[in-house]
């Protein structure tokens, strides 16, 4: 099957790309790990010992990041409709966690316990219709900010990707209201044409 032009363009953008090259000599699954280096230099997420939830978590390159840090005495609980392959340190969790039976297993993993940091690399498979596209990607970036707000301990943070455009806004004031700071990151690695930016929400009001 022939390619179209913009996909011949994203695969040619994908092969030149210094991340994508770093992430493949440094043993990373995703260039994404790059993202969440620089928002966790800027920002101090994680820490030894505590306890986080990554959502959307395949294939796997934000938990890379942050199993090491958060180290043996941590929690680390990551979930995702799609497989994602082993991770020391990392509890995972398939499935589609707005559904009861795979938030209660969620649920069981924290074993009663409240979580220090919620992060959230979301995106929906894409139609093509950037205004179908923008509504999926807030729909679920709203259940990430659902799921921090159930599950976070008080003065607990939050970061989670957006997609600029319908929504944006009203959702960054929806962040404001539960988190006593909030800064949006655009990461080096975050290709410039992208909308995509990081809401980043710190010290959880409960």
């Amino acid at each position: 099957m022939a390619q179209s032009a913009s996909s011949k363009k994203w695969m040619d953008e994908h092969v030149s790309d210094p991340y994508v090259k770093k992430a493949q000599a440094d043993g990373y699954r995703s260039r994404a790990s790059y993202k969440l280096i620089e928002i966790n230099d800027k920002d101090k997420l994680f820490q030894p010992g505590k306890i986080v939830m990554d959502l959307g978590s395949a294939p796997g390159g934000w938990s890379q990041v942050i199993a090491p840090i958060i180290g043996d005495s941590g929690h680390l609980i990551a979930s995702d409709i799609l497989h994602m392959d082993s991770i020391i340190g990392a509890h995972f969790i398939q499935g589609d966690f707005t559904e009861e039976s795979v938030y209660n297993e969620i649920l069981t993993a924290l074993n009663g316990e409240k979580v220090d940091v919620v992060v959230s690399d979301m995106a929906p498979n894409l139609s093509g219709v950037k205004t179908t596209d923008q509504y999926s990607s807030i729909y679920l970036v709203e259940l990430a900010l659902d799921m921090a707000r159930n599950v976070l301990k008080p003065n607990g943070n939050f970061c989670a990707k957006v997609f600029q455009g319908v929504g944006y806004e009203e959702y960054v004031k929806d962040v404001r209201q539960s988190f006593n700071k909030v800064v949006i990151r655009k990461p080096q690695a975050s290709r410039p044409r992208s909308r995509e930016v990081y809401v980043v929400g710190k010290g959880f009001k409960g």
